[in-house]
């Protein structure tokens, strides 16, 4: 990955800082350099338009998750590789909350100009899911059955970690970890005798 000069860098921490706080709708160049500290034409000179700004912090952190889950797929077999998905995602989530909250905002949005690349991105992240789902599924499991489970998993792991972030901060994440495994267990159909 080539490295990027501090003046970009402190381009895209301030656009997420915004992003996170205001949406990126809501968000303006001006107030980006405002807080980076730059020239607004420094932030233009980076990044031709708002667009191109956010798409690359988008696309960036998006195909971090997805690196982040490969290497959590491929340290485990059989359940384990979920589990240790869900946690992986959920302690880059709690190491990234800007970044997840801006995600959670925009992954599933189709008016935005970098949509294109984000669902390639995402497809590749749930591919990951779908991969680690494969050998646990019967075999005459549809892909596009799969790919709704590696959905499910991926919405519940980043929709349960920006709750806990927001709104139970002091839980453990192996408690948070916990409690979304515990949905795609198995253990809910057992009834109420097992407790989490």
């Amino acid at each position: 990955m080539p490295r990027i000069s501090a003046t970009k860098q402190a381009i895209l921490s301030a656009a997420l800082e915004l992003g996170a706080l205001h949406g990126i709708s809501g968000t303006t160049m001006e107030e980006v350099a405002e807080r980076a500290g730059v020239a607004k034409g420094s932030v233009y000179y980076n990044f031709a338009s708002k667009d191109k700004l956010f798409g690359e912090l988008l696309t960036t952190g998006v195909g971090t998750l997805a690196e982040t889950l490969r290497a959590a797929r491929l340290g485990a077999t059989g359940f384990g590789r979920i589990e240790g998905m869900v946690t992986a995602m959920l302690t880059l989530i709690a190491d990234n909350r800007a970044l997840a909250k801006l995600m959670a905002s925009e992954i599933f949005r189709t008016d935005r100009a970098w949509q294109e690349s984000m669902f390639i991105l995402r497809r590749e992240a749930l591919s990951e899911f779908e991969a680690a789902l494969g050998p646990l599924v019967p075999a005459a499991t549809s892909q596009d059955a799969r790919l709704l489970m590696a959905s499910s998993i991926f919405g519940a792991t980043l929709m349960g970690g920006l709750e806990w972030l927001l709104f139970s901060p002091d839980k453990a994440a192996a408690d948070v970890a916990d409690a979304v495994l515990f949905t795609f267990s198995g253990r809910l159909a057992e009834g109420p005798g097992t407790a989490l």
